[in-house]
């Protein structure tokens, strides 16, 4: 049985200090910044540092995988950026949902900007847009959504870009790609695991033991009825019993066993990972906004 309290979850490889530089680099490029975050983690997906980094440029929010998250949590969370002074807007960069708002929406934040263009003599002049997120929020896939080709690295894992690079998407608009940063060290040992749980951290860096038993614990917290739903489990057997017991419950739902009898529970845990976020236990959100 795996050791809960423990283990916390802490990843920093090098590359991502040097995104750090190539942000505050590259920011007197761009007009503004768009933010990808996980609609399911708004805050624990968001690095704290680029409030810092991004300065006092107009900043965009999207909450991408908003098909996985809570609809109406989304909703209240759009409405907590946007008292924040920060343009925020539901969207699914997969399938595309959401993002015909976006064009409208950065001409719209930099009104101003085009106004001075105009008035300099340069009404045409390409308006830039950074984008920047911590790994494994959609980055590639809204770029290449938005570009309309298959030209940014795409993959369901940390770390894949590496270097900045341009794609214009029409409209007057160019995106500026940047590698996903984390922050160095996370304060709240709850938000190492809901980012371990979305996969925004390499799973090599946890045991799938321990992070399958704190998602369970996660999930019988709020969604109770969705993972017993999902597994087949008796509600009485699955609530407020010890994570490990509910996952050798699903091992076992799902034939999970190995020689003697036993339950695969390190097969069982990579299962339910993965079926979290591939959105298969339904629409969860693990974070709600606070509006005191």
């Amino acid at each position: 049985m795996p050791d809960m309290q423990k283990q916390t979850v802490q990843w920093f490889p090098g590359h991502m200090a040097k995104t750090r530089r190539l942000i505050k680099e590259s920011l007197p490029l761009v007009d503004c910044v768009t933010e990808l975050l996980d609609a399911r983690i708004p805050l624990a997906s968001r690095n704290p540092e680029l409030d810092t980094l991004t300065e006092r440029k107009p900043r965009i929010v999207l909450l991408n995988k908003c098909d996985m998250a809570d609809e109406e949590t989304t909703r209240r969370w759009i409405e907590w950026f946007r008292l924040r002074g920060q343009a925020a807007i539901a969207v699914d960069c997969r399938s595309g949902k959401g993002l015909g708002q976006y064009h409208a929406l950065v001409r719209r934040v930099l009104a101003d900007k085009i106004k001075a263009n105009e008035a300099r003599g340069m009404p045409g002049k390409s308006l830039r847009v950074m984008v920047v997120g911590i790994p494994n929020t959609g980055k590639s896939s809204f770029i290449n959504r938005m570009a309309g080709k298959n030209r940014a690295k795409v993959a369901d894992r940390p770390g894949v870009t590496r270097h900045n690079q341009w794609f214009a998407i029409g409209s007057g608009i160019e995106l500026l790609d940047t590698p996903g940063v984390l922050w160095p060290k996370f304060d709240d040992p709850a938000v190492g695991d809901k980012l371990a749980f979305i996969g925004s951290v390499k799973d090599e860096v946890t045991d799938s033991e321990t992070m399958a038993c704190r998602l369970i614990r996660a999930l019988q917290s709020g969604y109770l009825e969705l993972l017993c739903e999902r597994y087949k489990l008796d509600k009485a057997d699955a609530d407020g019993a010890e994570p490990y017991a509910v996952l050798e419950l699903i091992g076992a739902r799902r034939g999970m066993k190995m020689r003697g009898g036993d339950v695969d529970t390190e097969r069982a845990s990579i299962m339910l990972l993965d079926e979290y976020r591939g959105g298969k236990l339904g629409r969860i959100s693990f974070e709600q906004p606070n509006f005191e």
